[in-house]
């Protein structure tokens, strides 16, 4: 087993990106390909959840479209995933706050966790 994350490390190029967990209003810039194309788009939202541990770790990030919940995972160690910026760290009690999918309007909002600096 030692062998095998041996070799994934080697191979995998691992970023250095900021640290957030479930709550945190976070915008993941990423890569897209179209034809011979390539540009780098936003999506800003919400992580549900990380998942994981090392090279195979995801998160899950959540955003409404309109009036539509749109959810995408991303993997952390992808090569498309540019940039992540923290824009809001979120007070939640839970590590996966799937609870958020079926919470509406002001319902739907999560506390702002304080920073305290001297």
């Amino acid at each position: 087993m030692d062998l095998l994350k041996q070799i994934e490390n080697e191979l995998v190029e691992i970023k250095n990106f900021p640290k957030f967990g479930a709550g945190d209003t976070i915008t993941v810039s990423y890569k897209i390909k179209e034809g011979a194309k390539e540009r780098v788009q936003q999506y800003q939202g919400v992580v549900l959840q990380r998942r994981g541990s090392g090279v195979t770790e995801t998160f899950t990030v959540r955003k409404m479209s309109g009036s539509v919940g749109v959810e995408r995972i991303f993997p952390i160690a992808s090569p498309f995933v540019d940039q992540i910026v923290v824009n809001k760290k979120g007070a939640v009690r839970r590590a996966r706050i799937f609870y958020f999918r079926g919470l509406t309007g002001k319902a739907a909002r999560i506390k702002e966790k304080r920073r305290f600096t001297n």
